[in-house]
Parts: structure tokens; sequence; C-alpha cells
């Protein structure tokens, strides 16, 4: 039993223009089944556009939501000269510069923009020089969600306890775990301190218009991470049932109200 984000679903106003937008300025693989856009990262994460509406009527909440969401998506590139092509894609199709790309802390460089559908990506490579030619469709090393959370060591026993492993961990600066293969990485740091990372405050309240999704293997999986979740601190906010079409499901939020659907 390790729980792991195997999708991020994004809930947006208008899914069509958020679907035109990620095959724009992220080069998005999409499929469109009609209901959901699903975003391919060229093989870093798995991410999928639906109504904020649905998407938070699925979780058992209520769609309203202002401010600071509580997290930033990470696309990874291997020079500034492609964070710098993807950022001027970005806005281009629409997006708002939080933070203008330069060079950054330890020797990287990375800029800020929040989509139009109100997420907030940090695009970022770990050396401030080019290296090389770049490419002229930069494509993602790594594709990570930082959770802003309330206290970085608390949300890693919580994670832990649903059977994650940490790969990095700098106190309450930031945590993150390994990834599984073909997924997103999974960050921790304090609410606050990413807000300034991301370039905006950290007031915000209501749906964050993303929920995480963990495949099970069986019903008896979903059962036991639901449990786990709810002993770990977790709340349930739907208990697991049989689904249109007959899989099995259940919601649960983590100890600062990130939503996860656990499915078979």
């Amino acid at each position: 039993m390790v729980l792991k984000p195997d999708v991020i679903t994004l809930g947006a106003p208008e899914v069509h223009a958020a679907r035109r937008f990620y095959a724009t300025a992220l080069s998005a693989t999409i499929a469109d089944d009609g209901d959901s856009v699903n975003l391919d990262m060229h093989g870093t994460g798995q991410l999928e556009l639906s109504t904020t509406e649905r998407l938070a009527a699925d979780a058992g909440t209520r769609p309203a939501t202002s401010g600071f969401r509580g997290y930033m998506l990470t696309y990874t590139v291997n020079q500034p000269t492609e964070v710098k092509t993807l950022m001027d894609a970005a806005v281009h199709s629409g997006a708002e510069v939080l933070k203008p790309a330069k060079k950054a802390l330890f020797g990287s460089f990375s800029g800020v923009f929040r989509a139009p559908d109100g997420a907030i990506w940090k695009l970022a490579a770990a050396t401030n020089k080019d290296t090389g030619p770049a490419a002229e469709t930069p494509l993602p090393t790594e594709t990570t969600v930082i959770l802003g959370v309330s206290a970085p060591k608390a949300s890693k026993a919580f994670y832990e306890a649903l059977g994650m492993t940490v790969d990095r961990d700098y106190g309450n600066k930031y945590i993150d775990f390994h990834p599984a293969n073909t997924a997103a990485r999974l960050c921790l740091m304090e609410r606050g301190v990413l807000a300034r990372d991301a370039g905006t405050t950290k007031d915000g309240d209501g749906f964050q218009s993303m929920v995480f999704t963990h495949t099970a293997e069986s019903r008896e999986e979903v059962d036991a991470l639901l449990t786990a979740a709810a002993a770990a601190g977790g709340r349930i906010t739907v208990t697991a049932a049989e689904t249109t079409g007959g899989g099995y499901s259940g919601h649960f939020t983590d100890p600062d109200g990130f939503q996860w659907k656990v499915t078979h």
C-alpha cells in the first residue's frame, strides 16, 4: 500500500480553453474523451482537466475558491533558454507572470506564471547557463507539485503513514518524496514560504481546484488507504462505494485539506 499521485486533476472554468493553453504553452500531449481532458506531461506526470463544478461535486465539496490555492506545479527543463521559451509561450497564450524568468537561488533559473485556469506554475532549470543548443520544443525532465502546508514535518508523517518514502528532508523548509514511475513528484513547503516563492500572498480559502487520484490495485486497497488516511489525521469526504461502470472509489483530504481520490 503506497499512495501515489497517478493523476493530478485541475479544475477549470472552461475546460477546452484550458486544453488549448496547455497544448500550446507546455506542449502537453492531449487525449479528449468528451467529458474530461487528459494531459500527458511527456512521461513525468499525468494531468487531467475537468470543470471546477464537476471536480468539486465528485470530491464532496463546494466549488467556491479565492486567493492562493495553496499549491504550485513545477515544470523542470534542461536549461535557461528553454525556461524563457516556455514562459513566452505561456504569456502569449494568456498566462499572468508572477515572477519573470531569471537567475534564482543555488545557481538555478526560474520563472512563475498563473495559468488562465488559476493554477500556478514554476518553470525551472537547475543551471543558470545554457550548456548546449536549446530544444525547439522544451520537454520536462520532471514535473512536481508542491503543497503549501501548515507544518511540513506533520504532513511528512501523514504521507509516510500512507506508504510514501521521503527523498529529501530539509525540515520545515522543504520535504519531498520519491516519485513513482511516470508520476509527478510530491513536495511539501510551509504555506507562507511557498506563496512567497510563487510571487503571491498566502491568503486564500475554499476549494483548491485540484484533486489527486491514486489508482488502487484492488477494492481492498481502496478501503485500506482510506482507513489509513483517517487514522493518520486526514478526513474521509466521500465514503468508498460503487461507481458508474463498475468501479469503486472514495475521497479523503490530508490534514491541510488537499483532496485525494482513491479508485479501482
